[in-house]
């Protein structure tokens, strides 16, 4: 069984700040690397199919035959894209960071499809983990790998202190 609400972390404002952008009949979002769900579950909330993958799913387990919510299991890293072939109008990407991946979440994304990503940047290392280069984006690393695919709508990066201090970088883009 997931965690209870009062034991799962808030979600992002990040992720709060753009979710209103997913249409209200929007197809399907993608919670990749979901954790707990707590941005999938967003999305669900407000009646959207919400897809939730990650290599556990025991943070999701309470949504398993709940209407409009689909979970799979996979090790993204380790094994095959899972999601060939399948398209969704929102992935939302948070503390997770895998960049093999890119090329594959971008072409997973329909046209007009809403991206919401935020994770660590270099500098973090300062605060905490992750402090591995492998597992944080360089400077404007997000903006670059997104601006001949799509329409950035906002950027941030830098040092942030809630929920707790870390280096960030975010980004919301909508696919051309």
């Amino acid at each position: 069984m997931g965690p209870s609400a009062p034991d799962r972390p808030a979600p992002s404002p990040w992720i709060l700040r753009f979710a209103p952008l997913v249409a209200a009949d929007a197809g399907c979002v993608l919670d990749l690397a979901c954790g707990s769900g707590r941005h999938g579950r967003l999305f669900l909330a407000n009646g959207t199919p919400t897809l939730f993958l990650d290599r556990d799913l025991s943070g999701v387990e309470d949504l398993r035959g709940a209407a409009g919510a689909e979970l799979l299991r996979a090790d993204i890293e380790n094994g095959p894209w899972p999601l060939a072939g399948r398209h969704f109008d929102a992935i939302v990407v948070t503390n997770y960071l895998w960049r093999p991946l890119f090329t594959q979440i971008i072409a997973a994304l329909q046209p007009g499809g809403l991206l919401l990503y935020e994770t660590f940047m270099r500098g973090n290392e300062r605060f905490s983990k992750p402090a591995s280069p492998d597992f944080l984006l360089v400077e404007n690393e997000l903006f670059e790998r997104c601006r001949d695919a799509f329409d950035i709508v906002a950027f941030e990066q830098g040092e942030d202190s809630a929920p707790k201090p870390a280096m960030r970088q975010r980004i919301c883009a909508i696919k051309r």
